[in-house]
């Protein structure tokens, strides 16, 4: 699949928090640090989501806020 988002950070899911609708999905990559992401129970389902699977994040610059 090719896709248009260049920001690609590959690591393996650490933590799997699910709520009513959505989960919270922690994924640690190389050097230890961690990005975290909201998607929904059906896309945890459709992707086999959970502790030690392997994926990748992709992070769009429209979607990306620092806070300081």
């Amino acid at each position: 699949m090719s896709i248009s988002a260049r920001n690609q950070l590959k690591g393996k899911v650490v933590a799997v928090k699910k709520g009513l609708v959505t989960a919270e999905v922690v994924l640690e990559i190389a050097g230890g640090d961690k990005v975290t992401s909201i998607i929904s129970l059906d896309s945890i389902e459709d992707l086999g989501v959970k502790e030690g699977t392997e994926l990748t994040a992709v992070i769009k610059s429209t979607d990306v806020m620092i806070l300081a």
